[in-house]
């Protein structure tokens, strides 16, 4: 069996059942991954930054400051 990458955007659950569907009817192996395109290792680092700051291990700066980093 010869594996090919297939991309589609639904907008709703229903629209996924639908998809599974057509495949199930089609008789086709498939498998449904939720891959939003970001690398594993920087979403980790992400959701770290967030756990600190929520720990109150963050700064908070209004625009102005960080505008002034730039001058």
């Amino acid at each position: 069996m010869r594996a090919i990458n297939i991309t589609a955007y639904p907008d709703d659950i229903s629209q996924v059942e639908a998809i599974k569907a057509v495949m199930k009817a089609l008789k086709i192996e498939f498998e449904i991954t939720n891959d939003d395109g970001y690398n594993p290792e920087f979403v980790a680092k992400i959701e770290r930054s967030r756990q600190d700051y929520k720990e109150g291990k963050g700064t908070a700066m209004t625009l102005d400051e960080l505008n002034s980093l730039w001058k």
